[in-house]
């Protein structure tokens, strides 16, 4: 291993000399090649290329850290990079809301434009970086995001990451993040997207580098493969195969996802990587191969085209040379990585690239911190609002205290997978400023995450008009195993409690402030039990992790600048009580399409400072057949004296048989009206969406019979329904 180790560091530091000395030449050596012509097809450049490299020089490339071949002007590129809610890692980027967060705005478009600002920020990095002949790690184009797991499990550290529960809302999200970055340009890649982690991966985290998930083809085609088909059909760029095994077969050398499912029958075309370390997994902790010479071996089989290790830079050729895959097959797995390198740009000169002008300028600029500030904004969710306490009327307060341990947190505003803000406005900063120099504001960080007994702040709060206490998770405390610290099982949470010094405060709070208003702000990635603090607070507002602009976006809540529209795209339940086993897999009993029980908080949910009521415009026929589509039409109105955005969400009823969903999320839309107006909305849901998957048969069938759909403002809301029929 430290043979292999300062042989790859070696080889490393001669491509960056590499880069170094070829960088100014590497569009202009060899213009007559066919593979920097970009005239040519991409598949003849691919060609052209794979002709002039030598077996050595080929299988050195199949590496995240690629090396240079400097003979061809290629200099050495690192594939990993990050950009879950924005360009991570590599210094100054603007910071959206954490991927739940824009989950829970419900907004695929507003998510669409902000992944166009991320990429942008992208390529002025990378535009800044190649300029100067450096080629490091995080400063590239090839990106491993977005998220698109199933967040099947509250304990689930890496929730954050993703799009929440719901399949359908997770593919809407994860194709806009998909399309903005990537952009729209019909010859070039602005970035590479890379859907993650195929598949069903969503803990433990402390056993993720051995699980064996056991799981039946319905739950997997219907839960677990759904966004990632969509995705696919919406030209993502990469897939990223899992470290663990999906009945018995790992994922990166498994032939039924990678080859079957994904190659096969989805016709992807772009290129597979794995998750870094997953192949040394298969045989170091699956234990299912004996060899990395085994594994390169089958991973290339497989369809990996990308390895985040070293395994087949190392042993690729020793595969080869002992007859367990043809030189063929190296070619197969290193073309998609070249397309994807064309499609980039990669070996066109920079004034031919529409993004080769992308400089310091395009990076955290105004306008793509005002998006950041409308994204935080639309991500908070209004859970309680008792008496309308809320908005705050800053002409009937003269003193606000802000207190708790996260009011000047910066983990609470950056979530996992970040990168670094030099204006990161934190809520008492945000509130601060929002409240004006002739408002009283004081603040006191009250509590820490362990002491149940001393307290501070609360004297003060007694004294104040309001006082608003921000409390909750970080992503110390849950997030991916070795990064969340404090988290005691690898990242995940035992339960879903908040911390029991803050429930402490909250209550002694309660006691000093009396009947004044108390506002409660939780922080977290995921669902929480919120019932210990319900009862103490008047207002309570889950604020997610909320970017950089978290502290603004909240007093524009507070204080009625906007009206909160947020809507959970999980379900809070009472206790883990309430769910299967975590190992557990399978579908029964998880989430609110599967779970009909007490629940505290239901997929969905959001409170305004407004009331929204629906009506008919364009009703439902009363029977379909399968090529149809139930297209259809509401009036959306604004009942309240204040503007504000419904999301509204339909919902299907499938006919009584085994397995089918309680309902399912099918189509939704935020609409903004504004106070005593009224907005049409449309909407078209394809009869084919309401297929599933026939254990019988091995394929989709659209059943026959009694169907409906249901409109409102959560998954157990009912506005209004109409009852149909879908007929074979």
């Amino acid at each position: 291993m430290r043979i292999r180790i300062f042989f790859m560091l070696f080889m490393l530091l001669l491509g960056v000399s590499a880069f170094s000395l070829y960088a100014q030449s590497t569009v202009n050596s060899q213009p007559d090649t066919v593979f920097r012509d970009p005239s040519q097809p991409v598949a003849a450049r691919v060609r052209d290329l794979l002709g002039r490299l030598t077996p050595e020089e080929k299988v050195s490339l199949l590496g995240y850290q690629s090396l240079a071949v400097p003979r061809l002007g290629i200099p050495a590129y690192n594939w990993w990079n990050e950009a879950l809610h924005g360009v991570a890692r590599a210094g100054e980027a603007t910071i959206f809301p954490q991927a739940i967060g824009m989950a829970a705005t419900f907004n695929p478009a507003l998510l669409r434009q902000a992944a166009g600002f991320i990429s942008t920020e992208a390529r002025a990095k990378y535009n800044l970086s190649a300029g100067a002949g450096k080629s490091i790690q995080y400063m590239g184009l090839t990106f491993w995001s977005p998220n698109i797991n199933i967040f099947r499990d509250p304990r689930w550290g890496r929730g954050q990451e993703t799009y929440g529960e719901d399949p359908f809302l997770t593919a809407s999200m994860g194709s806009a993040f998909v399309k903005g970055l990537q952009g729209d340009d019909p010859n070039h890649l602005k970035a590479s997207a890379c859907a993650k982690h195929f598949a069903v991966h969503s803990g433990p985290e402390a056993g993720r580098h051995s699980f064996n998930v056991i799981v039946d083809e319905k739950d997997l085609r219907e839960t677990y493969l759904y966004a990632f088909k969509k995705l696919v059909d919406a030209g993502v760029e990469s897939i990223m195969c899992a470290y663990n095994r999906v009945n018995g077969e790992p994922c990166c050398t498994g032939p039924t996802l990678l080859q079957h499912i994904l190659r096969n029958e989805w016709h992807f075309a772009g290129h597979v990587v794995t998750d870094c370390g997953a192949l040394d997994d298969i045989w170091e902790r699956h234990k299912v191969m004996n060899s990395p010479v085994e594994v390169a071996a089958a991973a290339i089989k497989a369809g990996v085209d990308m390895d985040c290790s070293d395994i087949l830079q190392n042993d690729a050729l020793k595969a080869v040379d002992q007859g367990m895959i043809s030189p063929a097959q190296i070619d197969s797995s290193l073309s998609p990585l070249l397309r994807t390198q064309i499609k980039l740009g990669f070996f066109d000169k920079k004034e031919q690239l529409p993004f080769g002008s992308y400089g310091a300028d395009s990076v955290h600029n105004p306008a793509h911190i005002a998006l950041a500030r409308t994204l935080a904004e639309q991500s908070m969710v209004l859970l309680k609002n008792r008496e309308q306490v809320l908005p705050f009327d800053k002409s009937k307060y003269n003193a606000f205290m802000i207190v708790g341990p996260n009011a000047s947190s910066l983990d609470a505003l950056a979530g996992n997978y970040h990168g670094m803000s030099s204006n990161m406005v934190t809520f008492a900063e945000g509130l601060t400023a929002a409240a004006g120099p002739g408002i009283r504001v004081e603040y006191d960080q009250g509590c820490d995450y362990t002491d149940t007994i001393h307290f501070g702040g609360t004297w003060a709060a007694s004294n104040a008009d309001a006082t608003i206490a921000i409390i909750g998770l970080t992503p110390v405390m849950e997030g991916e195993e070795g990064d969340a610290f404090l988290a005691a099982h690898g990242g995940d949470r035992a339960d879903l409690s908040l911390p029991a010094s803050h429930i402490a405060y909250i209550k002694a709070l309660r006691k000093s402030i009396k009947g004044k208003p108390l506002v409660v702000v939780v922080t977290a990635g995921s669902a929480v039990d919120i019932s210990p603090i319900e009862p103490y607070a008047d207002a309570i507002i889950l604020a997610w992790y909320p970017g950089e602009q978290g502290g603004n976006a909240l007093a524009d809540i507070l204080l009625g600048k906007t009206s909160p529209s947020g809507h959970l795209p999980v379900t809070f339940y009472r206790s883990p009580g309430d769910l299967p086993d975590y190992k557990n897999y399978g579908m029964a009993g998880r989430t609110y399409r599967y779970y009909a029980g007490p629940v505290q908080y239901p997929f969905g949910y959001g409170l305004s400072y407004t009331r929204f009521g629906y009506s008919w415009k364009q009703p439902l026929k009363g029977s379909y057949a399968g090529k149809d589509t139930l297209s259809f039409s509401i009036e959306v109105s604004n009942e309240g004296k204040i503007d504000g955005d419904d999301v509204v969400q339909a919902y299907i009823q499938y006919p009584g048989i085994e397995r089918m969903p309680v309902r399912e999320l099918k189509a939704f839309r935020r609409v903004s009206v504004a106070a005593g107006g009224s907005r049409e909305v449309n909407f078209s849901i394809p009869v084919s969406e309401l297929q599933k998957w026939d254990l019988g048969k091995n394929g989709w069938r659209l059943y026959s019979g009694h169907y409906r759909i249901i409109l409102g403002s959560h998954s157990r809301d009912e506005k209004i329904a109409a009852d149909f029929s879908l007929r074979n």
